[in-house]
């Protein structure tokens, strides 16, 4: 029995070194944690731009920026937006009369919208609609080649609604696709055609917007 001792004793002894070798050369690592979600919350600024077309002759770009806040709660996003941009969107029409072709140019120099978003978040994705009220700053030009030329200027406000996409591509970086609709009501332009004063109703304008924006996260 004594001698079962002695050896049991001994192959434990051979063993323990091993057995702390074996310990000392394992490693162990932590379970990978999974990233956060991005959250779409809070305070934006950005830059947009694009290009609008309506039914009738009216069409071309424009550039500004955008600022925004959002509110979030589980995967609902709600927020409101303002944007304000340069624009070069014009048409003219042209009308023979006994001096002349005359001409009429309507062109959109400025405009921009404040709208509300109702969206839901995919993560880094966002899908949003968006609607709200909207300006523009309208100048109507008549020309008799050799007689006159006038011209005036008027705000028009209106409506607009649309959707959008959103994608969060880098922390705190976002890049969005928007498409809106814009309507503007009529205003009453004057003249001064060779000592009358002449006045004509312009506006009722429906305008397709179509612009991508990059917006930073604070």
């Amino acid at each position: 029995m004594k001698k079962i001792l002695l050896a049991t004793v001994a192959l434990a002894a051979l063993a323990a070194p091993a057995a702390a070798a074996d310990l000392a050369a394992r490693t162990y690592t932590k379970a990978p944690v999974a990233a956060p979600l991005p959250t779409w919350a809070g305070f934006y600024l950005g830059a947009m731009g694009g290009y609008a077309a309506s039914s009738g002759a009216p069409k071309g770009g424009f550039v500004g920026g955008t600022a925004g806040y959002n509110w979030q709660s589980g995967n609902i996003v709600v927020g409101i937006e303002a944007d304000a941009a340069w624009a070069d969107i014009s048409g003219s029409i042209t009308t023979p009369t006994i001096l002349g072709v005359g001409t009429g140019t309507a062109k959109i120099q400025d405009w921009g919208t404040v709208r509300g978003r109702f969206g839901h978040s995919f993560g880094q994705i966002l899908l949003y609609g968006t609607a709200g009220v909207a300006w523009d700053d309208m100048k109507v030009s008549l020309s008799l080649p050799r007689l006159f030329t006038a011209s005036d200027s008027h705000f028009h406000t209106g409506w607009t609604a649309g959707g959008g996409v959103e994608w969060m591509f880098a922390p705190k970086w976002s890049l969005k696709v928007e498409h809106l609709y814009k309507s503007f009501g009529a205003e009453t332009y004057s003249f001064n055609v060779l000592g009358r004063t002449i006045s004509r109703g312009a506006g009722n304008v429906g305008m397709h917007s179509a612009e991508i924006g990059v917006n930073y996260h604070f």
